[in-house]
């Protein structure tokens, strides 16, 4: 009985990703320009992954941008948000790199000269327009900003039959300082 125990606990280390502290999400700023709420954020990556890239590992990352409103008494209640898929891809051999952004509706493809300049496009949104405040009641407000990269190696049926197993390469969360809407005069 205690060699199954060890088998599985063995078996379960094996699939499990190793969990890592080196993505990082600078940011979330928000700033509020003639009524309109605008976030900017960033995402850095760990060498592994940068390294995986550059030998023609496609990496698929997942950007939850979402608005909360902030109550004393109950939790923090979502009120919007917005999608954001982004593939990266690079060809060492003919030193073509590749990246596109999909945010439920348009999917845009752009081709770069330099690995560096496709990370900078990827991994960075720049004054996002998430919502005009006039569409929001006063309150405190604040902006979550979550990363994600799934594991390809796992087929999906893994999820299904083992719940208990990630799928998610990693996933971080990170919130914005608060924000104060005041009501329209």
């Amino acid at each position: 009985m205690s060699h199954l125990v060890i088998l599985f606990f063995l078996f379960i280390c094996i699939l499990l990703p190793v969990v890592s502290e080196a993505q990082v999400i600078s940011g979330p700023e928000v700033k509020l320009i003639n009524n309109e709420i605008y976030v900017s954020f960033a995402l850095t990556l760990e060498d592994k992954g940068i390294q995986e890239i550059r030998q023609g590992i496609d990496k698929e990352l997942k950007f939850y941008i979402d608005l909360f409103k902030v109550w004393k008494v109950w939790p923090d209640e979502f009120v919007l948000g917005r999608f954001y898929l982004r593939t990266l891809k690079s060809d060492p051999i003919k030193k073509e790199y590749v990246a596109t952004s999909f945010d439920g509706s348009v999917i845009i493809e752009r081709r770069f000269r330099s690995f560096e300049s496709m990370f900078d496009w990827t991994l960075a949104v720049r004054d996002l327009k998430l919502t005009n405040t006039r569409e929001l009641e006063p309150g405190q407000y604040f902006v979550r900003i979550t990363a994600e990269s799934r594991i390809r190696k796992l087929p999906p049926v893994i999820g299904y039959l083992f719940i208990f197993i990630s799928e998610n390469e990693f996933r971080i969360t990170k919130d914005s300082a608060p924000l104060f809407i005041e009501g329209v005069k």
